[in-house]
Protein backbone atom coordinates (compact mmCIF):
# COMPACT_ATOMS: atom_id res chain seq x y z
CA UNK A 1 0.00 0.00 0.00
CA UNK A 2 1.33 3.51 -1.23
CA UNK A 3 2.17 6.03 2.03
CA UNK A 4 -0.77 8.28 1.12
CA UNK A 5 -3.53 5.49 0.68
CA UNK A 6 -2.19 4.15 4.26
CA UNK A 7 -2.29 7.44 5.80
CA UNK A 8 -5.52 8.25 4.69
CA UNK A 9 -6.90 4.61 5.78
CA UNK A 10 -5.22 5.85 9.30
CA UNK A 11 -6.78 8.91 9.73
CA UNK A 12 -10.19 7.94 8.64
CA UNK A 13 -10.07 6.00 11.91
CA UNK A 14 -9.23 8.72 14.34
CA UNK A 15 -11.88 9.45 16.91
CA UNK A 16 -13.60 12.73 15.88
CA UNK A 17 -11.91 14.94 18.95
CA UNK A 18 -8.63 13.97 17.70
CA UNK A 19 -9.44 14.28 13.75
CA UNK A 20 -6.75 17.47 12.51
CA UNK A 21 -5.15 16.97 15.86
CA UNK A 22 -3.25 13.90 15.33
CA UNK A 23 -1.49 13.39 11.89
CA UNK A 24 0.46 11.01 10.45
CA UNK A 25 3.87 12.00 8.15
CA UNK A 26 6.86 10.30 6.51
CA UNK A 27 9.56 11.41 5.08
CA UNK A 28 11.86 9.96 2.55
CA UNK A 29 14.88 10.69 0.34
CA UNK A 30 14.90 9.64 -3.23
CA UNK A 31 18.39 10.40 -4.49
CA UNK A 32 19.93 9.10 -1.32
CA UNK A 33 19.40 5.69 -0.97
CA UNK A 34 21.43 4.66 2.31
CA UNK A 35 18.83 7.32 3.99
CA UNK A 36 15.86 5.41 5.16
CA UNK A 37 13.81 8.50 5.57
CA UNK A 38 11.81 8.77 8.88
CA UNK A 39 7.84 8.44 10.11
CA UNK A 40 6.41 10.20 12.69
CA UNK A 41 3.64 11.32 14.78
CA UNK A 42 2.32 14.46 15.06
CA UNK A 43 -0.06 16.03 17.72
CA UNK A 44 -1.05 19.69 17.37
CA UNK A 45 1.57 20.33 14.83
CA UNK A 46 4.55 19.33 16.94
CA UNK A 47 6.24 16.05 16.53
CA UNK A 48 5.90 13.66 19.27
CA UNK A 49 7.01 10.31 18.13
CA UNK A 50 9.66 10.11 15.59
CA UNK A 51 10.72 6.82 14.63
CA UNK A 52 14.58 6.12 14.24
CA UNK A 53 14.80 9.01 16.24
CA UNK A 54 15.88 9.02 20.32
CA UNK A 55 15.68 12.44 20.74
CA UNK A 56 11.57 13.15 21.24
CA UNK A 57 10.05 14.79 23.83
CA UNK A 58 9.12 12.01 25.31
CA UNK A 59 11.13 9.76 27.86
CA UNK A 60 13.25 6.90 25.90
CA UNK A 61 15.18 4.31 27.81
CA UNK A 62 18.55 3.58 27.33
CA UNK A 63 19.26 0.33 29.74
CA UNK A 64 17.21 -1.66 32.13
CA UNK A 65 18.56 0.01 35.16
CA UNK A 66 17.28 3.20 33.63
CA UNK A 67 13.74 1.76 33.75
CA UNK A 68 14.03 0.08 37.33
CA UNK A 69 15.05 3.71 38.90
CA UNK A 70 12.20 5.33 37.34
CA UNK A 71 9.72 6.64 39.88
CA UNK A 72 7.09 7.33 37.10
CA UNK A 73 6.59 3.51 36.72
CA UNK A 74 3.96 1.80 39.17
CA UNK A 75 4.28 -1.75 38.99
CA UNK A 76 1.53 -3.71 41.01
CA UNK A 77 2.04 -6.95 42.21
CA UNK A 78 -1.05 -9.22 42.93
CA UNK A 79 -0.89 -11.84 45.97
CA UNK A 80 0.10 -14.77 43.41
CA UNK A 81 3.31 -13.28 42.61
CA UNK A 82 4.13 -12.70 46.11
CA UNK A 83 3.32 -16.51 46.91
CA UNK A 84 5.21 -18.04 43.96
CA UNK A 85 8.60 -15.76 45.40
CA UNK A 86 7.16 -17.45 48.92
CA UNK A 87 7.79 -20.87 47.66
CA UNK A 88 10.71 -20.25 45.89
CA UNK A 89 12.66 -19.73 49.12
CA UNK A 90 11.07 -21.95 51.03
CA UNK A 91 9.54 -19.54 53.86
CA UNK A 92 12.94 -18.21 53.87
CA UNK A 93 12.54 -14.65 53.37
CA UNK A 94 10.95 -12.23 55.50
CA UNK A 95 7.13 -11.25 54.74
CA UNK A 96 8.15 -7.19 53.60
CA UNK A 97 11.28 -8.90 51.30
CA UNK A 98 9.01 -10.76 48.93
CA UNK A 99 7.35 -7.80 47.65
CA UNK A 100 10.65 -6.25 47.43
CA UNK A 101 11.66 -9.28 45.15
CA UNK A 102 8.33 -9.66 43.29
CA UNK A 103 8.26 -6.36 42.33
CA UNK A 104 11.81 -6.33 41.39
CA UNK A 105 11.63 -9.43 38.73
CA UNK A 106 8.27 -8.46 37.48
CA UNK A 107 10.00 -4.81 37.14
CA UNK A 108 12.71 -6.47 34.65
CA UNK A 109 10.11 -8.70 32.73
CA UNK A 110 8.66 -5.19 32.01
CA UNK A 111 12.11 -3.43 31.20
CA UNK A 112 13.34 -6.30 29.09
CA UNK A 113 9.65 -5.73 27.41
CA UNK A 114 9.69 -2.04 26.74
CA UNK A 115 13.30 -2.01 25.71
CA UNK A 116 12.55 -4.24 23.52
CA UNK A 117 9.39 -2.70 21.78
CA UNK A 118 11.18 0.96 21.57
CA UNK A 119 14.20 -0.65 19.49
CA UNK A 120 11.84 -1.87 16.57
CA UNK A 121 10.50 1.85 15.92
CA UNK A 122 11.79 2.49 12.03
CA UNK A 123 9.69 4.28 9.51
CA UNK A 124 9.83 0.66 7.58
CA UNK A 125 8.61 -1.31 11.61
CA UNK A 126 5.79 1.80 11.34
CA UNK A 127 4.04 0.87 7.44
CA UNK A 128 4.35 -2.57 8.44
CA UNK A 129 2.57 -1.99 11.67
CA UNK A 130 0.40 0.08 10.35
CA UNK A 131 -1.14 -2.39 7.47
CA UNK A 132 -1.23 -5.15 10.54
CA UNK A 133 -3.85 -2.23 12.42
CA UNK A 134 -6.14 -1.86 9.20
CA UNK A 135 -6.43 -6.01 9.51
CA UNK A 136 -6.87 -6.99 13.07
CA UNK A 137 -9.36 -6.36 15.57
CA UNK A 138 -9.05 -3.56 17.71
CA UNK A 139 -8.90 -5.54 20.64
CA UNK A 140 -5.13 -7.43 19.49
CA UNK A 141 -4.01 -3.77 19.30
CA UNK A 142 -4.73 -2.68 22.72
CA UNK A 143 -3.87 -5.84 24.22
CA UNK A 144 -0.53 -5.72 22.20
CA UNK A 145 3.02 -5.05 23.60
CA UNK A 146 3.69 -3.06 20.44
CA UNK A 147 4.00 0.91 20.94
CA UNK A 148 2.48 1.38 17.70
CA UNK A 149 0.01 -1.25 17.86
CA UNK A 150 -1.50 0.46 21.13
CA UNK A 151 -0.87 4.51 20.05
CA UNK A 152 -2.87 3.46 16.71
CA UNK A 153 -5.54 2.07 19.08
CA UNK A 154 -5.77 4.42 21.44
CA UNK A 155 -6.87 7.40 19.11
CA UNK A 156 -8.72 4.72 17.28
CA UNK A 157 -12.65 5.92 17.10
CA UNK A 158 -13.17 2.07 17.68
CA UNK A 159 -12.00 2.76 21.46
CA UNK A 160 -15.15 4.19 23.08
CA UNK A 161 -15.05 6.22 26.78
CA UNK A 162 -16.30 3.36 28.73
CA UNK A 163 -12.75 0.99 27.16
CA UNK A 164 -10.63 4.26 27.65
CA UNK A 165 -11.80 4.68 31.08
CA UNK A 166 -11.28 1.21 31.89
CA UNK A 167 -7.70 0.96 30.72
CA UNK A 168 -5.74 3.19 33.71
CA UNK A 169 -4.21 0.78 35.46
CA UNK A 170 -3.03 -1.51 32.26
CA UNK A 171 -1.96 2.13 31.25
CA UNK A 172 0.45 2.30 34.19
CA UNK A 173 2.66 -0.39 32.28
CA UNK A 174 3.03 0.80 29.10
CA UNK A 175 5.89 2.94 28.04
CA UNK A 176 5.48 6.68 28.35
CA UNK A 177 5.00 7.62 24.60
CA UNK A 178 1.77 4.99 25.06
CA UNK A 179 0.94 6.85 28.28
CA UNK A 180 1.02 9.93 26.87
CA UNK A 181 -1.45 8.85 23.74
CA UNK A 182 -3.81 7.84 26.81
CA UNK A 183 -3.33 11.12 28.34
CA UNK A 184 -4.65 13.10 25.08
CA UNK A 185 -7.58 10.43 24.74
CA UNK A 186 -8.58 10.96 28.05
CA UNK A 187 -8.87 14.81 27.78
CA UNK A 188 -10.82 14.28 24.37
CA UNK A 189 -13.72 12.44 26.68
Amino acid sequence: MTWSKLKKNLESFLCPALDGRVEYRASSYRYLPDKAGTCYIAVDKKNVLNMSDINTSIRWYQTELEIKNDSDIQIPINNEEIEAVRNETKGMVPEDRLQVIARSRKLSEHAKELLSAQSSLSKSNFIVLANKFLSTPIEESIESNDILLNILALVDRRVGKKRILNMTEKMKLKHPIVQYFYELRLSTL
